[in-house]
């Protein structure tokens, strides 16, 4: 799905703070503070996590998941595995 770390980063790219990317999933800061507050994957309702994933994905973020190959063109960042 989508790790803390992704979310923090997401945001970062964008620019935007917790409350924005609150308001753009349409779902509580509360609920992006948790989610961010995680360790590793987020977890949560299904729905809510789909609703943060298409505002991100619709404000141009593509999440890549480990070992999975970007598509687009666009600039991005990724961990690399540990050595």
């Amino acid at each position: 799905m989508i790790t803390s770390a992704q979310m923090r980063a997401a945001r970062a790219l964008l620019g935007v703070d917790q409350r924005t990317l609150a308001e753009l999933a349409g779902v509580s800061l509360p609920t992006i503070q948790r989610m961010e507050a995680s360790e590793g994957t987020v977890r949560g309702v299904v729905d809510t996590l789909m609703k943060v994933i298409a505002a991100l994905d619709g404000a141009g973020i593509e999440l890549i998941g480990a070992g999975q190959p970007s598509r687009g063109l666009g600039r991005g960042v990724r961990l690399k595995e540990p050595a």
